[in-house]
Parts: C-alpha cells; structure tokens; sequence
C-alpha cells in the first residue's frame, strides 16, 4: 500500500495493527538483544563490566541522540509535507538530514574519542572503572558516522510505507548482535569492547541494508540534490528538539544518579557499595528494555500516520489514530508492572550471577519498585510523541525535559532519605508528575482541535454557500 492509501483510508485499529505491530516487534527484538547483551556481561564479565557500561553509555547515548535530533526532527516536516502532496520539499528534507547527521556523528565522535577520560570522570567513573569506560566509549566515537544512521534510516523506511522492511531489519541487526556479542565474549574472550564492536558492526550492517531501497528509487522518499536553508535548519531542530533535550536531560540526570548511587551505596553498603549500586542501577535499566521499548514502539510507529493525517487537515482521523496508540499503550504498560514484579527474581538472576548475593538480592527489591512506573509512563510517552507528530515541538519539549530531568531531580531530593529505595522509587514519582502535566497539555491540544474542525465546518459550508 502506498501512505496514502495506508495513513489516510485504513480503519484506525487495522492501522495501529499495521504499524505499530512490526513497530513493537522491532523494538523487541532491541529488548531481547540488550537483555542478552546485559545477561552475557553480568554472567561473563561481572560487576565491574556491568558498572563501567552503566558509566559510558549515557555519553554513547548522547551520540545517538544527534542522529535522532535530525532524524525525528526530520521525519515530522517530511509526513507533513507528504500528507500536503508535496514531494519536492519532503525529498530534500530527507537528503539534507542523511548529510547533517554524518557531520554531526564525526564531530562529536573526534570529541569523544579525545575527550573520554574527563567525560567517563564527570560520569561518576573510579580509578577501577575509568580505563574500561574509555575504550567502551572510544569504539562507538570511532563508529558514530555510520551507526547513526541507522536511526533516522528506520524512520525514513516507515515514512514510506516499508514498516515489515524495517521490522525485518530491524530483527536482523539484533539476531546479527546477539551473534557478535556471543563470538567476541565467548570465541575471543574479549571485554566489554567486544560487546560494543558487536553492536557497531550489526548497527553498520543494517544502515547499508536499509539504504538500498532508496537508492534502488522504489520508496516515495528520494534523495535529491540538498538545498540547504535556514527555514528548513529551524523546522528540524524544533520538531526534533524534544527528542534530543530529552536526551540530553536525561544524561544529565544519569550523571546525578551515577553520583548519587556511590554516595548512598557506600553508605548503605560499606566498601565497595559505589559499585554495586551502580550495577543494580544497570539490571533495572535492562530490565526496563524489557518493557519500554514496546510503548516506544507503539508511539513511534504512529507518528507518521498522524503527521500524516494533520498535514492533510483530517483532525477527526488524527483523534482516532491516537486513541488507539493510547489504549495499546496502557495495555503494554499495565502488563509490563505485573511481569515485572511478580518476575523480578527470574528476571534478575538473568543478570546477575548466583555468586553476587548482594547485587542479586538488590537488584531484585530495586525492580518490584521500579516497576510500578510502567503503571503510569506510557501516557507521558505516547502525549509526548502526539505533540512531536503534530509540530507542537514547544509542548512536547516541555514533556520531555521534566520527564528526564525536571520531575527526576525534583522526585531526588524528596526521596533522598529513603537511601537506595529512594532511587528506585524516583522512576515511579517521575511518571506519576508526567501523566498529570500530560493530562493537562492534552485538554489544550484537543481543545485546540476542536476549534479547528469547527473552523473547517463553517469554512466549508460557506463553500457550499
């Protein structure tokens, strides 16, 4: 089916089932793949490894984000400007952005790659940590050019209607990881930089792959000769901003919690709680992988479908579209609390081994916390993306900075004399903020909505007039 006739004319849910179905099972196969990359470490590499990961991937992270800056940032303008039958400016947004993310993945990967020892440093990195951190970090600087691409490349497949390609790609590139991973830890005996060589390599495999459909001119989306302009720079960044200052606060908020957890676990924990706390704050973030990427998947797999449909001034299929990404999303997320807290124990010893009874016993109380946050995050997921897809890019920033960082810091100090359950506890308090600031935002956005569709109406019938 071509976008049009996908986007503008399918019932809803089959729709939702079209879209976010190969977008959940996409973002699965992300969670299987991150959970056995986190079970082969903590089982193989130990502690250690798993803290100094834990440490280094907020910056990696920091890397991708720029590609998801342009990338997301991109892709709203392009579904808009194809739901307006404009294919000329939706061709050269998608070229000019393949060309900004590359420069931007080089520049940042040079600073990284130098700049590594201060940057694991101000991470909360020990003497213990710091060497392993650095070439943790260093192989994904060195990589960053072609990896990152793989990003916007899976939105640009979906854009154009390609949604079982990008699912297909998308499980390839973490059956090839998992492949890897196995080869380097197991075969080669390697460290932890063998895990990120394993994600480089199947990362830069399937942005090859993902390129060839449109350079074999069979997507809608074609590349065309780049005409740069200032307009364009500001419509990008600001549909993108939310996307990238959520990151971006969101590392910021990794920095307070890496210090964080070495203060109150050498405190709870005596010598060397630093560490342990900061490897029980990695198995719930892989824990987490488990769940999250299924809400992400849902919201972003509709985005382009609402963008879509706004673009084309359809308000009434916009509604729909999205109340459908919000009862997928609920459903996700009360499931989610239940495996994860009636699972913990199984869920833990995936990453922890028998032998470390106190990161295990840890790990296990920290996620029957922690989990109680999916009750809630999903609403603030799928409102942030609605505001993302329908260009309301100042709404949306404001969900997604005080979910990284404002409600985090705030949820910080009034649970700090709880210790280590205080952190836990911190994932829970920020989503309940959220879906409460998100509840809000959505009366203004549907008000507006409202508004509009009357406007249409009248407009309409003076027409017929």
């Amino acid at each position: 089916m071509t976008p049009e006739e996908k986007y503008a004319r399918l019932n809803p849910w089959r729709l939702f089932f079209v879209v976010a179905l190969p977008g959940m099972i996409s973002m699965f196969a992300m969670s299987i793949y991150s959970v056995i990359e986190g079970a082969f470490i903590g089982q193989t590499l130990g502690e250690g490894a798993f803290a100094a990961i834990n440490i280094a991937f907020p910056l990696v992270f920091i890397n991708f984000s720029l590609a998801d800056l342009v990338g997301v940032g991109a892709s709203v303008p392009i579904s808009i400007a194809l739901g307006k039958k404009d294919n000329e400016t939706a061709n050269n947004v998608f070229s000019c952005s393949l060309i900004m993310i590359v420069c931007a993945a080089f520049f940042t990967g040079i600073v990284m790659f130098f700049a590594a020892a201060p940057l694991c440093r101000m991470m909360g990195a020990t003497d213990e940590l710091l060497y392993t951190s650095m070439r943790y970090l260093r192989t994904f600087a060195v990589c960053g050019p072609v990896t990152t691409l793989f990003f916007a490349m899976d939105n640009y497949l979906r854009i154009s209607g390609y949604v079982k390609s990008s699912m297909a790609i998308n499980i390839g590139q973490n059956l090839l990881t998992v492949a890897l991973l196995a080869l380097f830890l197991f075969g080669f005996k390697t460290d932890v930089v063998g895990s990120a060589f394993a994600i480089c390599i199947s990362m830069c495999a399937a942005a090859a792959v993902a390129l060839i459909p449109f350079i074999r001119k069979k997507t809608i989306l074609r590349f065309a000769r780049p005409r740069f302009h200032l307009s364009m720079f500001k419509e990008i960044f600001a549909c993108g901003s939310p996307v990238f200052l959520s990151n971006i606060a969101g590392r910021v908020t990794s920095i307070l919690m890496n210090i964080s957890l070495m203060r109150i676990g050498l405190a709870v924990l005596g010598e060397g709680g630093g560490t342990t706390a900061v490897a029980a704050y990695g198995v719930l973030m892989y824990a987490s992988d488990l769940c999250w990427p299924l809400i992400f998947g849902i919201s972003d797999s509709l985005s382009p479908s609402i963008g879509y449909n706004w673009g084309a001034k359809n308000y009434g299929r916009v509604k729909r579209i999205v109340g459908c990404g919000y009862i997928g999303t609920s459903t996700v997320g009360l499931i989610s609390t239940a495996l994860l807290f009636f699972g913990a124990p199984v869920v833990a010893r995936i990453f922890v081994s028998a032998e470390d009874a106190v990161l295990l016993s840890l790990s296990e109380h920290g996620i029957r916390l922690f989990c109680f946050a999916y009750l809630f995050r999903w609403f603030g997921v799928m409102t942030q993306s609605f505001f993302s897809a329908i260009e309301k890019p100042v709404l949306a920033t404001v969900m997604s900075v005080s979910i990284a960082l404002v409600f985090p810091v705030l949820c910080l100090g009034a649970l700090w004399s709880l210790g280590l359950d205080g952190l836990w506890l911190n994932f829970v308090g920020t989503n309940v903020l959220a879906a409460i600031l998100g509840a809000i935002l959505l009366v203004y956005i549907l008000r507006m909505i409202k508004r509009r569709e009357e406007t249409e109406r009248l407009a309409a019938a003076i027409d017929e007039d």
